[in-house]
């Protein structure tokens, strides 16, 4: 089993090694739906799980992932914390650099310090995503702005809008996944990388 597991390691390191040679010229496509042209990441600045601000204006020149998150949901939000962070830390550094993992919170109430830091230490996602946090009137019109419903809306923890959407370097929306369907590490490290270079 630990040779398998190994195997497969080893040929998802190898996968990812292959996309960041891919020359210029191939002009690869994103596996992920693309999304209408010219929508650009919604403006906003609200602060981490370590209290420091995170906004829009200085994620530009980054690809940024966005997601949105409750630390009490069981379904897709720990698939999706999860494969930011295995997809991350993957990446070179200096390619990681290049990149900012975000997760918006959908329910501030329960998404207390506690609760979401112990949600990103069970998903080993400490290191690579910012999970945003502040009190629904902030978060409100972020949530509107984004056209995502939100579990504090939904009273379910596992009933939200959970995309992850991907943003090039000039803010321009590129790809979305989706847990369950399109989201592996394969595909979200191909789409960062074809944002990255494009």
């Amino acid at each position: 089993m630990a040779l398998v597991s190994l195997g497969v390691l080893v040929l998802v390191s190898l996968g990812i090694s292959a996309i960041f040679l891919l020359r210029a010229g191939d002009e690869p496509q994103y596996r992920g739906s693309e999304p209408p042209a010219t929508i650009m990441l919604p403006s906003f600045s609200l602060p981490d799980q370590s209290g420091r601000t995170v906004s829009s204006k200085e994620l530009r020149g980054k690809v940024v992932a966005v997601t949105f998150l409750d630390s009490q949901c069981t379904e897709s939000c720990p698939i999706i914390a999860s494969q930011i962070a295995r997809t991350l830390e993957r990446f070179p550094l200096d390619r990681r650099r290049e990149v900012a993992a975000i997760a918006i919170s959908t329910d501030p109430e329960e998404d207390t310090p506690e609760s979401v830091q112990m949600f990103l230490a069970k998903n080993r996602a400490e290191e690579t995503l910012r999970y945003l946090v502040a009190p629904v009137e902030q978060l409100r019109p972020v949530w509107d702005s984004f056209h995502i419903s939100a579990s504090f809306d939904t009273g379910i923890d596992t009933l939200h809008s959970a995309p992850v959407r991907i943003f090039d370097r000039e803010g321009k929306w590129v790809s979305t996944l989706h847990a369950g369907a399109d989201l592996t590490s394969e595909n979200l490290a191909h789409d960062l990388v074809v944002a990255l270079d494009g």
